[in-house]
């Protein structure tokens, strides 16, 4: 694809890295096949393609965003399904992201999404308040349908999406010791999200990780990875959370050493894959940065290359795994997932369109339910029909999406490798495990 950026304008890195993307584009139109948005909407300008003619445009003339380029931008899930397909290698994810931050600096939008918006940025990056959030939701939860008609789509939506019942408690920083000699030690990102609505995933990976000789780490000042606003363009605030984050991991890189950076969210695991890329211009991060991203490893590979305990709970279970965007798009990890399912003695079951989006997609649910709701039902039709008892998946957000539109348990793929290998059964499995007869569950 042809560009004309000036030279002035190609003084800005964020710029140059787009005139590079964009020039890697040869308008082939394979990513209109793996689309969600295209798939779904049929529309040119919800595929890759008619987005990055949106973005040249937009950037070449240093305009800001109309409401037409704001519409098409939003409706992108961030899949990076398109990365995927892509012959030519265009890295799409970041020049999206780049488009968002300027959406967010160039439009104003209408108040119902500016409070929307506001209100994920100041919530659910933080699980106090998120949990605080939840349990207020709980009485006004028969209300979503009338919130629907009344036009208030994303509260409507948010309040579906609300756990029925509460979490257990939220999982203890600090050191968690190997048991027996150690093997390794690792950083574990607690995030957010995933310790307010299900902190047992993070329990689980802890148990798992020290039965096998592994010690565990939260160190104090880690958090939220800031995906969560990066993707909504507030780029300050997720190059803080970052920062934060950076800093927190390499005083233990410091100090006692890490084997690796463990991350059990995946969507949380591309970012911090990507922080190397988010933080090459800062003079002061961008070294810790790169490091921190060298480090960062989603769970399944870090547990590939672990030997694990021979199985002795779970065996016969038929397990249809989903792959979430942000681990088979955004980090390339397909296998290792099914091989320690299988492994661990699961009847492992392969999803029809498992390329395409579930529609958590991060906040993508609730700031565009509508088609968010369209793409779960059509991932939960294609699970069904593998005839699987349970779901797994490898990111929070999948799991809440899923869960809401079907009754078959849905789990963190760690949770049941922490039970398959000498763990508890998983509170979601408990009743099927009962009426199943144990399926080998140890005393």
């Amino acid at each position: 694809m042809q560009t004309s950026f000036t030279l002035a304008q190609l003084a800005n890195p964020d710029i140059a890295e787009a005139d590079k993307i964009l020039r890697a584009c040869v308008h082939c139109g394979f990513c209109t096949a793996t689309c969600p948005t295209y798939v779904l909407l049929g529309d040119e300008l919800d595929s890759p393609r008619g987005r990055i003619y949106l973005i040249k445009e937009m950037l070449e003339h240093d305009r800001p965003a109309t409401e037409d380029v704001v519409k098409h931008v939003d409706r992108c899930l961030s899949c990076l399904a398109c990365m995927t397909t892509c012959p030519s290698g265009v890295h799409y994810m970041h020049l999206v992201d780049h488009a968002r931050a300027h959406v967010e600096e160039t439009y104003r939008r209408p108040l119902l999404d500016r409070l929307t918006r506001a209100f994920i940025a100041k919530v659910l990056p933080y699980p106090g308040r998120l949990r605080a959030a939840m349990l207020a939701a709980q009485p006004v939860r028969p209300l979503a349908r009338l919130f629907d008609a009344l036009g208030l789509k994303p509260l409507a939506a948010a309040l579906r999406l609300a756990p029925r019942r509460a979490p257990g408690s939220m999982t203890a920083r600090g050191v968690h010791p190997a048991k027996g000699p150690r093997r390794g030690r690792v950083a574990l990102l607690s995030g957010c999200a995933n310790e307010a609505l299900a902190p047992q995933i993070t329990q689980a990976t802890i148990r798992l990780l020290n039965r096998h000789g592994v010690e565990v780490v939260i160190p104090p000042g880690e958090g939220c990875c800031g995906s969560l606003v990066h993707h909504m363009g507030r780029e300050t605030e997720a190059l803080a959370r970052a920062r934060a984050n950076i800093d927190a991991w390499m005083a233990e890189i410091e100090t006692g050493g890490l084997d690796a950076i463990l991350i059990t969210i995946s969507g949380c695991g591309t970012t911090v894959k990507d922080y190397g890329f988010m933080l090459r211009t800062d003079p002061a991060y961008a070294a810790n940065a790169a490091k921190v991203s060298a480090l960062a490893r989603d769970i399944s590979e870090y547990l590939a290359n672990l030997r694990l305990h021979a199985p002795v709970n779970g065996g016969g279970l038929a397990v249809a795994y989903h792959s979430a965007c942000s681990l088979q798009h955004g980090q390339r990890v397909h296998r290792e997932p099914k091989e320690l399912l299988a492994a661990c003695g699961f009847v492992v079951k392969d999803v029809p369109e498992a390329h395409l989006c579930c529609g958590s997609a991060g906040t993508y649910n609730i700031l565009q339910p509508e088609i968010a709701d369209k793409l779960r039902d059509r991932k939960v039709g294609n699970i069904e029909k593998t005839g699987a008892d349970v779901i797994a998946a490898g990111n929070i957000g999948c799991i809440m999406q899923i869960a809401a539109g079907t009754a078959m348990p849905v789990l963190h793929l760690v949770e049941l490798i922490d039970w398959a290998t000498g763990g508890p059964v998983p509170e979601a499995l408990q009743e099927h495990v009962a009426a199943r007869g144990g399926l080998n569950e140890q005393p």
